[in-house]
């Protein structure tokens, strides 16, 4: 981290460089461009007195109290610093517990002999170190209860306080369109009427008192296209202006050629102006064939209740007798609609989920290969043995730590670039509706796949041919024994680790060298307005899909070790230390948050360093197998047990508010705000709330025309052509109810 600070003075104090280091105040509009013409001060900062303070960042990033972060940040930013919170409450504790207990009895072992460890210390300082059938592994048992409890103490704490700051933050938050929207997926088609007719006739007999409006969505992949091609065609307009209005004189021409690098030369202004003007018609023409055309109506639909409290009945109620059609579900909030996957058809989600479980499967079983090639790496004998040519290149003091210390892991974090946007792609085609939904599922999948094949696959030595043989030919109760033997091994390796991927990680976050690349380069090249600088200085989210696995696998290591290796510990405690203040500085001033969950990946948080704990338990008991203390083993059975209870519990207590709103706060809400707000047009508020992308850049043209198509109310029920059936109270006549304004996605 050291090694980071000082390029990091030089650069962040640049003036051509505040747009890469503090983005998200440009994007709030409380910073200008400091660029002002081309003078050398507009690029370099000559004010040698601000480099002495180069680390006042880490005390402003510590400065800005919680309240104040979740009002600047979001809710979720400030939940997604809690886990580190979390890991440093945890791992402090055992850090010293292991150090004053278990580090003493580790080291007067005398087990193994410095030639037994190839001249590496660390083993002595393990459980490995101590003699098989000793009395000394009952403080490895009697620790790993104290750890477990300290554990469950701060888990059960943090997830109580986290429910808490969630259920607050909703009764504290404005009013949002999500709070009053359901999502219904799987409306059956109806022969007497259309799809949205048949919508609002369904909730105003099933919910007359609370059924507000609803939106169809339709498919308008084609729209969407055309507006994107808008877009292009307008921005180089707006910069053929720009260009103009800067020498009047002189009017831009450019070729209709490829790229414009050939073909005939036109009057840049006119040309582009004409091609807008004609695609804008096209647009028009485009969006009323959607909106006419039956076809692309699709059996979903956003429908809006006039309070809370109707939205949480109908959004966590079965609709039907049939649990497959009518399926209602909380709407994301606007921003957090992944709009794509709306026009996937229900039926196809569960075959889709399956082909991805299958498709995760063998990507976790094939990457074992690259995996068992980087620990080769971490095995002098291995290597020689494969490559004989290598042996008098590894004998070298220099090469052999370089190779055994350092490359390992940086090969293991080369081969992990890609994977997340891989597992993203999985969900996405998995048909999850929201993006955070998407984040949380691909997530899940990658601690799955790190826990797999960079935990598990580390610590099994030999090809992946090898362990999957091994495992298959022992019987599953010595499954514990061959983890048990793999883990006392691994621990040098899981230092690197640590080291290469978690603490040069955060050096790099800090540093931010190739955002800070990539930004130059485009503002070199493919910056021609002041949209496309927006544009590329944008530093997206926070990335949950690919940060919360990777802390995931930091708790996983740090607790399976924090018994056998408590050496190991320091490493993920430092890292904890000092992640949490450089991303709560990036929070501050670099991320944008996306979306407002309202922290709903907790629960999956709590689970799953919960299911650390469980390995770490399973890990200790089969090592002291092989250590034959046939007395205490088999007291550490009970541990994951009791683990377990634990989690259900937890579960039971505290899950239910992150998947349901409770009736009891809504209707408070909803009767506090007509008292405050007695005039409040909910119809109003909530018109075009969840208009697409595709829709909304053509809002400001098409205003008239979108005026005459406003939600209404409607008689109580909905007249419609067909007699009446066992959901209608009476008998209906020809509706002359207008049509809705139906949703568009792409």
């Amino acid at each position: 981290m050291s090694s980071a600070a000082a390029p990091t003075a030089i650069l962040r104090f640049q003036p051509v460089n505040d747009r890469v280091y503090n983005p998200k105040w440009y994007t709030m509009g409380v910073r200008a461009s400091k660029r002002v013409g081309r003078s050398l001060t507009s690029i370099v900062n000559l004010n040698w007195k601000v480099y002495l303070h180069f680390l006042n960042w880490t005390r402003d990033a510590l400065h800005m109290p919680e309240p104040e972060l979740i009002e600047h940040a979001g809710f979720d930013s400030a939940i997604f610093l809690r886990i580190y919170i979390l890991g440093l409450k945890i791992f402090i504790p055992l850090m010293f517990m292991g150090f004053i207990v278990l580090v003493p009895i580790n080291a007067t072992g005398d087990n193994l002999s410095t030639k037994d460890i190839g001249h590496i210390d660390i083993g002595l300082l393990s459980v490995t170190n101590v003699p098989a059938g000793s009395q000394r592994l009952w403080a490895h048992v009697t620790m790993a209860y104290v750890f477990a409890a300290w554990v469950c103490a701060m888990l059960y704490i943090e997830y109580k306080t986290v429910t808490l700051m969630r259920l607050n933050f909703h009764d504290a938050q404005d009013r949002r369109p999500d709070q009053f929207t359901v999502l219904v997926r799987n409306i059956p088609s109806d022969p007497d009427e259309s799809r949205t007719l048949h919508v609002e006739h369904f909730f105003r007999v099933n919910h007359p008192d609370y059924y507000l409006s609803h939106q169809m969505v339709r498919n308008a992949n084609a729209l969407a296209k055309l507006v994107k091609k808008k877009e292009s065609l307008q921005n180089w307009l707006t910069y053929y202006q720009n260009k103009l209005s800067r020498n009047p004189e002189v009017r831009p021409r450019t070729k209709i050629g490829f790229c414009g690098l050939r073909g005939r030369q036109v009057d840049a202004v006119d040309w582009y102006s004409t091609a807008v003007e004609k695609l804008s018609m096209e647009i028009l023409k485009e969006r009323e064939r959607v909106m006419d055309d039956p076809k692309a109506v699709l059996p979903v639909a956003f429908v809006s209740f006039k309070g809370r409290w109707g939205a949480a009945v109908a959004a966590q109620t079965q609709q039907t007798k049939n649990p497959t059609v009518w399926f209602t579900d909380w709407a994301p909030e606007p921003s957090d609609v992944y709009w794509p996957n709306l026009a996937i058809p229900f039926v196809e989600l569960t075959v889709r989920r399956l082909a991805m479980a299958i498709a995760l499967f063998f990507l976790v079983f094939f990457f074992i290969i690259p995996i068992s090639f980087v620990q080769s790496l971490a095995s002098m004998d291995e290597l020689s043995k494969k490559l004989p040519f290598l042996k008098p290149i590894v004998s070298l003091p220099f090469i052999n730590s370089l190779i055994q210390g350092y490359l390992p892991g940086l090969a293991l974090k080369l081969f992990l670039i890609f994977l997340p946007s891989i597992l993203m792609l999985m969900s996405k085609i998995e048909g999850y509706t929201s993006l955070s939904s998407l984040e949380r599922r691909a997530a899940g999948k990658y601690f799955i796949f790190l826990v797999v094949t960079v935990f598990f696959g580390s610590i099994f030595t030999g090809s992946a041919y090898e362990q999957l043989n091994s495992i298959i030919r022992e019987a599953p109760a010595s499954y514990p024994r061959l983890i048990g033997e793999g883990v006392g091994l691994k621990a040098l390796f899981f230092i690197t680790y640590i080291m290469v991927d978690g603490w040069a990680g955060v050096a790099a976050e800090v540093v931010r060298l190739k955002p800070l690349i990539i930004y130059h380069l485009k503002n070199t090249f493919l910056v021609k307005t002041d949209k496309d600088r927006d544009k590329a200085m944008d530093p997206g989210s926070i990335g949950l899909n690919e940060s919360l696995p990777q802390l995931e696998l930091y708790f996983l290591v740090g607790l399976v070790y924090s018994v056998i290796a408590p050496i190991l510990v320091p490493f993920v405690t430092v890292f904890f230390a000092f992640a949490y203040l450089v991303y709560r500085h990036q929070i501050i001033n670099v991320y944008v948050q996306e979306y407002e969950s309202a922290g709903a990946f907790w629960p999956h948080i709590h689970g799953r360093i919960v299911a650390c704990l469980i390995i770490q338990q399973i890990s200790l008991a089969g090592l002291l197998a092989t250590k034959q203390a046939k007395k205490c083993t088999p007291l550490l059975i009970l541990l994951p047990i009791l683990t377990i209870t634990f989690h259900l519990y937890c579960k039971k207590r505290f899950e239910p508010a992150f998947r349901k709103y409770p009736l009891e706060e809504a209707m408070a809400k909803d009767t506090r705000e007509r008292a405050m707000e007695p005039n409040l047009n909910v119809k109003s508020y909530l018109n075009d709330t969840y208009l697409p992308p595709a829709l909304q850049l053509e809002e400001d043209d098409e205003e008239s025309r979108l005026s005459g198509e406003k939600w209404s109310e409607g008689p109580p029920l909905v007249p419609t052509k067909r007699v009446s059936r066992a959901s209608t109270p009476v008998a209906s006549v020809t509706s002359e109810t207008p049509i809705m304004l139906e949703r568009v996605t792409y």
